[in-house]
């Protein structure tokens, strides 16, 4: 078992906390934001996709030029890129950083925010669609022979591509929590990912993910991907004290129509997010430091549960989740830039320390 760790990489300096609508690329804040990533030691960097966003192969591409290490995770919905065209371009980017380079597949959880590009499938088509085109990638990246595909949403003849991922393939990453979900990223997927949710719930999506990976016969399962938004100060009191002051700056954009609603206007449609909500009206602290406030003050929009406390107490609640699992831990904050830098300097390292003691393995930089 290998543990390690992921981030999302930021264009500019919104935050949550400080939205700034249509705030343009700031390239200098991007290729620092990078360095900080790489320097604090995480693993992996999340690049995100919305239908009105910067380009995600393209800000992939910058973080390979700014790093050494981090490994760019290109987030890539299935009906914007045709799967020929993603299986070179994606091995481009991983040709050009040494064989760094992860795909997130969004198979789409909001009709609205589909329909923006075209998109008009049902969910379940959604899922049919994704599970062609990780296919499709899959054969792309064995070999430069020419094949033929002749799927319900995609066709072609005689494809060949000379341009091979570096490791001979490139990992899948695939999330949610619907019953699709669970079967195409149980039989397909290299990693599957989940919203930081109460760890008896988190461990049932684990069984249910696994289950679905011995169903399609696998003999391994995918790695498991847990996201949380920490906040951390210097003791549990201050941290709380910290977490009620984000909290109120929360609440106070999502009554100014800040992007802090939900993508299409109403309740939440994906099933993740239904979720979280469920679970928030229940209360608002769970297990050992696991606060849904912010999940209701966002309407659950993506993902927003936070961990709660000083860096030893978030430090513990990550480790009870490595317990479950979880091999690949995402966290990211409210104040990107500083909280990424905190997390490098007072989380990361009690972690590592105790799965140094635990024996546990960590990728090892060539």
């Amino acid at each position: 078992m290998t543990v390690e760790f992921i981030s999302a990489s930021y264009a500019n300096a919104s935050t949550d906390l400080d939205p700034r609508p249509g705030a343009p690329l700031d390239p200098v804040y991007f290729a620092r934001y990078a360095r900080t990533l790489d320097e604090a030691g995480f693993d992996y960097t999340l690049l995100p996709y919305h239908s009105s966003s910067f380009d995600p192969f393209t800000l992939g591409a910058t973080v390979i030029a700014h790093t050494k290490n981090v490994r760019p995770i290109i987030a890539l919905r299935p009906n914007t890129v045709y799967p020929t065209v993603a299986a070179k371009a994606l091995a481009t980017l991983d040709q050009l950083s040494g064989g760094r380079v992860v795909v997130h597949f969004i198979a789409g959880g909001d009709a609205v925010e589909q329909a923006r590009e075209g998109d008009f499938l049902t969910k379940e088509e959604r899922y049919e669609r994704t599970e062609e085109y990780i296919r499709i990638l899959r054969r792309a990246w064995q070999s430069s022979d020419p094949f033929d595909f002749d799927g319900k949403y995609y066709q072609f003849k005689g494809f060949s591509n000379a341009v091979l991922p570096v490791n001979g393939t490139i990992p899948v990453s695939l999330g949610g929590s619907s019953d699709d979900a669970y079967r195409v990223g149980g039989s397909l997927a290299d990693i599957f990912g989940l919203w930081g949710e109460p760890l008896k719930e988190t461990k049932e999506q684990i069984d249910r993910i696994h289950e679905e990976a011995a169903k399609a016969g696998r003999k391994d399962r995918p790695r498991i991907w847990v996201t949380f938004r920490p906040i951390v100060a210097e003791t549990d009191d201050l941290a709380w004290a910290k977490a009620h002051r984000v909290l109120e700056k929360l609440k106070a954009n999502y009554a100014n129509g800040s992007p802090t609603r939900p993508l299409s206007g109403g309740p939440p449609q994906n099933v993740g997010s239904q979720r979280l909500l469920e679970i928030a009206a229940r209360g608002e602290v769970q297990d050992r430091a696991l606060w849904y406030p912010t999940v209701t003050a966002t309407n659950a929009r993506g993902a927003s549960t936070a961990l709660v406390g000083s860096p030893r107490t978030i430090a513990d609640s990550i480790l009870d989740y490595v317990d479950l699992g979880a091999e690949l831990i995402s966290i990211r904050g409210y104040d990107n830039l500083n909280d990424a830098i905190d997390y490098g300097r007072y989380v990361l390292p009690l972690v590592r320390e105790e799965l140094a003691r635990r024996g546990v393995r960590e990728r090892v930089y060539a």
